[in-house]
């Protein structure tokens, strides 16, 4: 028996834990105390990770579809017959790629899925980003130049917090790493600092608020444009030290002239005294910050809601500032000078609907355009990492559909699930115990600076492939090198190269490839941290609380933030027009749950035991009139599908809105789910319009679906 210090990569928090591992078993898992980060807190997701990670349907080894049936086959196998099923697609633009979130989850993802995408050599590469986060990374494009360029609030110093669309109780953050953020929330009121919570529903973190506004879905954007409006009204600007870091910021009060209080009250539902209210809250706190999530991002408006939000902190002086919102600078990261190319879109277009190209993607929507449209450049091929489209995408229907018409398909996951049932080859990662971690993505966004490493806390089995190998290994497949490459050779190639691009004069350390690789950016990073620091550090090393990073942070040609982009102020007649088209009928909003995060755990049994957690939450006088009972089932239908699903009667939904978590609909099929399979639940993405996206970012509308209720 041993104990063994990791972080948890199954949220974006990065909690310490501390494992009791048995021989091949991960027996006991508890917060690590001891963490300079999350200092002990666990959650439910994090407590199982044992359990997960000896999931008996994990797969362990290839499987090759024959005759319509998977066979298990060896790596060698597996490898050398996508190598030769690839020679059918001469024609590259005809072989697609969907990573998904647990992509960034993982060390080798967060190293390797660049080279993988760029040996692809298709343009036609889709990911999850583009149904969650994209209109935040397209502003922060476009007002500070670099898309990983996103500032978080920094709660442990604020007085004061708005925050609109998320639930970080249930989340502890998102494109925000938090942990504990309930604790951190609590301890912002305890030294005499208050919170808001804007959401149509009475989350676990609007239960815990100071005060809940009550929004109408996907009218956040008129909200936060009402709120940048009563700054100027009530002579409420107040840049502090931003001035000489912005441009002409008074430009702003004519493009939100007519998004008053009493004009955009009607259709948010939040009347004109308490919008008043907020901004001078806002701007009269010594410490504020804004923080918007999934409920701005993954609706119409997602990248004007996204810019307002940072408009409202640098109006109000707290962009860069101490309790205000702040760039994290992680220790793999570099400096930079303060300007640079900036940002834009649309380097070429799809073939199908002609969107453009967002940070070398398309809008995941549209991958079965591409699919379904026969013509050049059809695609025939697909390779999905780590993702699960079949039920995350919107209409999902039609994404079944497309992707059992595919010619070739390989899959890179651990199970057989709604997505990988369509597949021809599935390589399966290692589970967490096996493999190395390090967060590059997460520690971009985080609360505080920390650098944490920890190997793996079991030895990989003779036979399995790590996941660095399976990414290695397509990527030299794909790049025409063939299924027998030397890896170790090409690494110490890759190595060398980006050595000398970054002028160190040392040669990286490391039992493997990714720690060479990671030690490189940890040493030529800002603190100039190494491999060794942090193998020595197993509860991590404290870097310190986020610092002004004012100017260096910029990559606009200007070198200042740009206030007022002019794709997003281009957008804003179009935000206007909505604001006085009428609407009807009910709206359907997604939720987050502790014990879930998108459809990964539902094949754990702790974490779906109980209560039924995939239930339409209904408003009581909603229930009433519709003739719906707690308990019963109701008939749901959109544009694009119907579905029958489990009734939950509560006042913590507003009048007119009815909501659904996403990830479930586990009953299809083919997978190999067996807990997930006896809480099945339904898939709301069967409701949710792919003909609805943000166009500025590509981004799926899957929050503010028009439905009809009826009993089923």
């Amino acid at each position: 028996m041993k104990t063994v210090f990791t972080t948890c990569p199954l949220c974006e928090a990065t909690c310490g834990l501390e494992l009791t591992v048995e021989g091949d078993r991960i027996t006991k898992v508890r917060g690590d105390r001891e963490d300079e980060f999350s200092r002990g807190f666990i959650c439910p997701k994090g407590a199982s990770l044992g359990t997960l990670d000896a999931d008996p349907d994990r797969l362990s080894t290839p499987l090759i579809k024959r005759d319509g049936e998977f066979q298990e086959a060896t790596w060698e196998e597996a490898f050398a017959y996508i190598d030769e099923r690839l020679k059918d697609f001469p024609d590259r633009d005809a072989v697609a790629m969907y990573l998904g979130n647990p992509v960034v989850h993982s060390l080798a993802g967060g190293l390797y899925a660049g080279p993988l995408r760029k040996a692809l050599g298709s343009r036609n590469v889709f990911t999850a980003s583009t149904v969650d986060q994209m209109p935040k990374h397209v502003q922060v494009g476009h007002m500070f130049g670099g898309i990983f360029s996103i500032p978080v609030p920094d709660i442990d110093r604020t007085d004061f917090m708005l925050v609109l669309g998320a639930d970080p109780f249930s989340s502890n953050g998102s494109l925000w790493t938090v942990p504990d953020a309930p604790g951190r929330f609590k301890d912002l009121q305890k030294r005499g600092g208050r919170f808001v919570v804007v959401d149509p529903r009475r989350s676990r973190t609007a239960q815990a608020a100071d005060q809940h506004v009550v929004i109408r879905p996907g009218t956040d954007v008129f909200l936060l444009l009402a709120l940048i409006h009563e700054l100027f009204a009530q002579d409420l600007v107040n840049l502090r030290e931003l001035a000489g870091h912005v441009t002409d910021h008074t430009v702003i009060r004519e493009h939100v002239e007519k998004f008053s209080p009493e004009a955009v009250e009607g259709r948010t539902g939040v009347d004109a005294d308490t919008i008043r209210a907020l901004a001078r809250q806002l701007a009269s706190a010594e410490r504020a910050a804004v923080y918007g999530r999934i409920g701005t991002t993954t609706v119409e408006f997602g990248t004007v809601a996204s810019w307002a939000v940072d408009t409202l902190n640098v109006l109000t002086g707290n962009l860069d500032r101490p309790g205000g919102v702040m760039w994290p600078l992680p220790a793999h990261s570099r400096r930079g000078t303060g300007s640079g190319k900036g940002f834009g879109i649309g380097r070429w277009h799809s073939r199908v609907k002609g969107h453009p190209e967002v940070m070398g993607e398309y809008p995941a929507v549209t991958m079965v355009d591409e699919i379904e449209t026969p013509g050049e450049g059809q695609v025939r091929a697909l390779f999905t990492i780590g993702g699960n489209p079949a039920l995350s995408l919107p209409n999902s229907a039609r994404v079944n559909d497309a992707l059992s018409s595919l010619d070739f398909m390989v899959s890179v996951d651990p199970y057989l699930n709604e997505t990988t049932r369509h597949a021809d080859v599935v390589l399966p990662t290692p589970p967490p115990s096996r493999r190395d971690h390090y967060d590059i993505a997460f520690l971009n966004n985080s609360v505080r600076n920390v650098a944490k490493y920890s190997r793996a806390a079991i030895p990989l089995e003779v036979g399995r492939v790590d996941e660095t190998d399976i990414f290695f290994r397509l990527t030299t497949i794909l790049a025409g090198m063939g299924p027998a490459a030397d890896l170790d050779a090409i690494a110490a190639f890759q190595l060398d190269d980006l050595r000398k691009k970054a002028g160190a004069d040392f040669e990286p350390e490391g039992e493997t490839r990714e720690e060479r690789l990671l030690d490189l950016k940890l040493r030529t990073g800002a603190y100039g941290v190494t491999l060794r620091q942090l193998l020595d550090h197993p509860h991590g090393i404290d870097l310190g609380p986020l610092t002004p990073r004012l100017p260096e942070i910029l990559r606009t040609p200007s070198g200042k933030v740009e206030l007022t982009p002019q794709p997003i102020v281009d957008d804003l007649p179009r935000v206007l027009a909505a604001l006085t088209t009428p609407e009807s009928g009910m709206v359907l909003v997604g939720r987050r749950h502790l014990r879930t995060n998108n459809s990964w755990m539902h094949n754990v049994p702790a974490l779906v035991k109980g209560k039924p957690l995939c239930t339409l939450l209904v408003n009581p006088g909603d229930a009433t009139r519709i003739g719906l009972t707690d308990g019963g089932t109701a008939q749901v239908t959109s544009r694009v599908g119907k579905i029958e699903v489990l009734v939950e009667v509560t006042a913590d939904i507003a009048p007119g809105v009815v909501s659904m978590p996403h990830g479930w609909g586990h009953d299809q099929p083919g997978t190999r789910l067996t807990v997930a399979a006896e809480h099945a639940g339904v898939n709301v993405n069967l409701l949710t319009d792919d003909l609805r996206i943000d166009p500025l970012s590509g981004t799926a509308v899957l929050n503010g679906t028009r439905v009809q209720v009826v009993p089923a």
